[in-house]
């Protein structure tokens, strides 16, 4: 059985302690493949250090956050640019919008969105968005971007069945976490009205734990709780939903 977490922050400082006991731990349940998203120039260099570790495991992204956009954006977008035209990425991401924490940005972020798009429809990359109290604001974007060459994930997705299904309609897969396995996570009430075909599956450790580890350092040996509960929800075997959800990521990332 092969299972692919196609978002974790396994370079975070929280795994300093433990990292590569932690990756192990997911490679022993045949979780062996870590996408890892970028955030903005203060954690390039480890991602760099993690794909040094696990050459065969970790596939790296490049992108700047929307809460990693200040004043300073342009300069940060410019170190996105730099790498992306320099080395092999897997997505350009995570990119997209945010106003759970602050809206003081917003332009600059719509304008980074936009801007990160491009990139990924020039090199032919798929995109993983970002949206956290935003989806209008993101399907703004999207509608003014679609097209043969916008395709990608839609990170941690969190909205109702008419947003999954607008996410769908603009070439993304719906990255599926920890937060279906919560009792108050809404979307697996709805999620079996979308085909598996439209999934994949995430941890976005160290954040965001399923149920029975909720509250705790989320990790990606825990993407095997997310992927029993599809399971349930599918009423297919656990196999099936690896090789099905496998499968799909392979359908956005080109390996």
């Amino acid at each position: 059985m092969i299972l692919t977490d196609t978002h974790t922050h396994l370079y975070s400082d929280q795994f300093d302690d433990d990292r590569v006991e932690t990756v192990q731990r997911a490679i022993d349940l045949g979780i062996n493949r870590f996408f890892l998203p970028g955030i903005d120039s203060a954690t390039t260099n480890s991602m760099f250090e993690l794909e040094k570790q696990f050459p065969n495991n970790m596939f790296l992204m490049m992108g700047l956050h929307p809460t990693s956009i200040k004043e300073n954006y342009k300069e940060e977008l410019n170190h996105v640019k730099k790498w992306l035209d320099k080395r092999n990425f897997y997505a350009v991401g995570e990119i997209g919008i945010d106003l759970f924490w602050d809206k003081t940005f917003i332009k600059e972020q719509q304008e980074a969105f936009k801007i990160q798009i491009s990139w990924a429809k020039e090199k032919n990359l798929p995109i993983i968005i970002h949206c956290r109290d935003a989806f209008d604001e993101v399907f703004e974007v999207l509608e003014e971007m679609k097209g043969d060459k916008l395709f990608g994930i839609f990170h941690c997705f969190t909205g109702n069945l008419e947003q999954a299904k607008k996410a769908i309609s603009y070439n993304m897969k719906l990255g599926i976490g920890g937060v279906v396995t919560f009792k108050n996570g809404k979307i697996d009430k709805f999620l079996n009205e979308i085909p598996l075909k439209n999934i994949v599956l995430e941890t976005d450790s160290p954040y965001l734990a399923p149920t029975p580890f909720r509250g705790k350092r989320n990790e990606s040996s825990y993407l095997i709780k997310v992927a029993e509960k599809l399971s349930d929800i599918y009423k297919i075997s656990l196999e099936e939903i690896a090789s099905i959800t496998t499968n799909n990521s392979n359908d956005v990332f080109i390996i």
